[in-house]
């Protein structure tokens, strides 16, 4: 697993300080209780920290508070219940109704996050989330700004790199991040806020500039009853207490929804043609190396950039991440002079990320696993593509299942020639799966070519087999990710790789 990113230099704090602070009940004695960072998870305790035992859906956190303190741990925070499985372990504990829900607080109260904070830019919705995070972090760079950043992918401060573990990690580790990114003289952060992490608490204790909604379609089904629930908890991020201003795009049915329910101001931004948006994105050329775009807004304000990836929905992206540092208070003007002729300078890992070279079909990793995803980024392959479409793809074991069908739907109609494989089955069959995804791509109107072929490594061989000059292939899936989940175990993996072998191996280079 990647590292917990903390402050290499943390400042303790008393812990009767925190009790102070907030009000709190404790047993046992403060009495020169420091403590200089907190964890939920007992493989990660290091001396000094604050270990925060919370109940889940087997065990209590807090039955391995003598572990925790085995490691380091010097004090613990837990309910009332964790504090009477702790109780012999001879550390204060200190006492809250609901451990999750203290977590961001008191995190932010011990790492200090919430003082003089950097600009904070915060991107949540179905799709696009990751890309507009890069596209944004990307801008800011050349805005002359040392950034942070927290994606599904990476996390970045200034230079530095680590592969990400979730989309938004636990409140504890946001609050390590953030203070580990101050110590590096971080002047602005970008961070991706996933719906779980609004209903979970995961960003709790962070006051946003500017907050941003990309769309909304279906996905993550399994965790919410519906897609009214699932849009109830993207909307919570629209509040006066996470963030003071927010940018939503209209290019799904949902944004007008979040607009209604914000309670902060908000602008909005569409790149589909007759949406009431404050700001209108315009596709102005689109080529394989590149899409160009024109982004008008209030006043007549204009800027025509580009950015480095295909399709309409990545410049819809762009022009979001724009609309974001305007409302953050930079100027448009100062922003075009930034990007220059030669547009956004920004990397999307696993983002419709070509691997191919200058000669044989074009092949693209992608990270898309959803219906949404699948159509727009299809359609984008298809605009630069001279000779077919060829789209190889799997779905998630022990996710959403209820998105399958269209999945396997929109890739027939989509594509010329489809091969479906697998991903991650996790303790799925994955048979099963794919059994799933064929039948959906039976209900298609066009009907693909159709090849189920596992495992996936034979399938992109199979599928650059297939391939010729002019052809292009797209890898939906995988994208950035360097693991296959196989009945709980992360088997190193990588897409890019595999297609780049199958390609060399195919005699293109």
């Amino acid at each position: 697993m990647p590292p917990v990113l903390r402050p290499e230099h943390p400042a303790a704090r008393a812990l009767n300080g925190l009790v102070a602070e907030f009000g709190l009940d404790y047993t046992g004695s403060l009495d020169g209780v420091e403590v200089t960072g907190v964890t939920l998870r007992t493989t990660e305790v290091q001396p000094g920290d604050l270990y925060v035992g919370v109940p889940g859906a087997n065990n209590h956190g807090a039955a391995f508070a003598a572990e925790a303190r085995d490691a380091g741990a010097v004090a613990i925070l837990t309910d009332r219940a964790g504090a009477a499985l702790a109780a012999d372990v001879g550390l204060p504990i200190v006492l809250v109704e609901s451990p999750r829900s203290a977590l961001g607080d008191v995190s932010a109260w011990v790492y200090r996050t919430g003082e003089h904070p950097p600009l904070l830019l915060g991107i949540t919705g179905t799709n696009g989330k990751t890309s507009t995070a890069y596209l944004l972090e990307g801008i800011l760079r050349q805005l002359g700004l040392v950034t942070g950043l927290s994606s599904t992918a990476e996390r970045h401060i200034g230079d530095l790199v680590v592969v990400s573990r979730l989309t938004t990690p636990e409140a504890s580790e946001m609050h390590a991040l953030l203070a580990r990114m101050r110590e590096s003289e971080v002047r602005a952060v970008v961070l991706e806020v996933s719906a779980q992490a609004l209903s979970r608490n995961r960003v709790d204790g962070i006051m946003f500039d500017v907050v941003a909604f990309t769309n909304l379609s279906h996905d993550h089904l399994d965790d919410y009853a519906d897609m009214e629930e699932y849009l109830a908890a993207k909307a919570a991020f629209f509040d006066p207490d996470r963030g003071r201003r927010g940018v939503v795009s209209l290019d799904s049915p949902y944004g007008q929804r979040v607009v209604e329910q914000s309670r902060i101001p908000v602008t909005t931004v569409s790149a589909t043609p007759g949406t009431d948006a404050e700001w209108v994105v315009e596709i102005l050329d689109e080529q394989a190396a590149y899409t160009e775009f024109s982004l008008s807004g209030p006043q007549g304000r204009t800027l025509i950039t580009r950015i480095p990836v295909i399709g309409w929905h990545m410049a819809a992206n762009a022009g979001l991440a724009i609309v974001m540092l305007v409302e953050a208070g930079f100027e448009l003007e100062a922003i075009g002079h930034s990007l220059g002729e030669n547009g956004i300078d920004a990397y999307l890992p696993g983002r419709t990320e070509r691997v191919s070279g200058d000669r044989g079909p074009t092949v693209y990793v992608d990270f898309g696993h959803s219906p949404d995803a699948f159509l727009n980024t299809l359609a984008a392959v298809r605009t630069v593509t001279t000779g077919r479409v060829i789209m190889v793809f799997g779905a998630d074991g022990d996710r959403d299942a209820t998105k399958r069908h269209e999945m396997g739907r929109i890739a027939s109609e989509g594509s010329d020639i489809l091969v479906i494989t697998d991903h991650h089955p996790r303790f799925e069959d994955p048979a099963s799966i794919r059994a799933t995804l064929v039948e959906g791509a039976g209900l298609a109107e066009h009907q693909a070519e159709l090849h189920e072929i596992s495992p996936p490594e034979k399938a992109i061989r199979v599928a650059v087999a297939l391939a010729q000059e002019g052809d292009s292939i797209l890898w939906a899936g995988p994208g950035h990710q360097d693991y296959r989940d196989i009945r709980g175990v992360r088997t190193p993996y990588s897409a890019r790789n595999e297609a780049r072998d199958a390609l060399r191996e195919a005699g293109w280079s």
